[in-house]
């Protein structure tokens, strides 16, 4: 049977957290999890040993950029431990292809950078876009399913954590639930803060701040932003499509 301890989150993450782990929120939310992985494993997504991926392969120090999303799709064979990430060999016309990542590809090429040549995001995780989720679990088949479990407080700290420690990020946030963690994000010193609706669905266009315009003939912006304020920084780009360079230099 999967356990669930907070050995599974990076040290240096758990460092960030400091002493959250010894508050009445993370026995909440351990016991909820552990709870929920007794009756059937099977019927959670991401498997347990993924639901930190995205602190695995974004170290605290090479954190760039942050995306942030709900929750871990919620459909078979899609979540990953990536927020928008999915695996490489489900085709970009298939219905499995969720829209949201289909979007993201738009406003890339609109952008100049090209379509996704699939939904794998590993690549944008190891040059330092940190793609969490603000629920790292789900039920299969029910979307939200594990929104009150406790993952509310983690991901609450790790995001003004990151906010105090690391001046300079870039925070995309798409929709009214990433935009509602602004106050913590806020809280930091000199933080990009983008903001736009949410690239799922018809919702894409519809706020006064569109992922896309209507037609998708216009992008947000925030990859190419997000590049230029790295490269003010004196920072590496982020190569949102494409082969990334070796050592890349964080």
């Amino acid at each position: 049977m999967p356990a669930f301890s907070k050995e599974d989150i990076p040290k240096d993450w758990r460092d960030l957290l400091g002493n959250y782990f010894d508050s009445s929120d993370w026995k909440n939310l351990a016991g909820n999890l552990q709870a929920a992985l007794d009756v059937d494993p099977k019927m959670i997504r991401p498997e347990s040993k993924n639901f930190f991926k995205a602190l695995k392969l974004t170290p605290v120090a090479s954190v760039k950029v942050v995306i942030l999303g709900q929750d871990p799709y919620h459909s078979p064979d899609l979540a990953q431990g990536l927020a928008f990430s999915i695996p490489a060999n489900i085709p970009t016309n298939s219905r499995a292809f969720p829209s949201s990542l289909r979007n993201i590809s738009k406003a890339l090429a609109l952008e100049g950078f090209d379509h996704l040549p699939n939904g794998d995001l590993h690549a944008w995780a190891e040059q330092g876009v940190l793609l969490l989720n603000t629920a790292l679990s789900v039920k299969l088949s029910e979307a939200g399913s594990h929104a009150n479990l406790g993952w509310k407080s983690l991901i609450d700290r790790l995001i003004s954590g990151l906010a105090l420690q690391r001046p300079h990020l870039v925070w995309m946030l798409w929709g009214g639930h990433a935009q509602s963690k602004l106050a913590l994000i806020e809280s930091g010193i000199d933080q990009l803060i983008l903001q736009s609706s949410h690239p799922s669905g018809l919702g894409v266009y519809k706020t006064d701040r569109p992922f896309l315009e209507p037609g998708a003939k216009v992008s947000c912006g925030h990859f190419t932003k997000a590049n230029q304020w790295l490269k003010q920084l004196d920072k590496e780009e982020i190569v949102w499509v494409g082969e990334t360079p070796p050592d890349k230099p964080i």
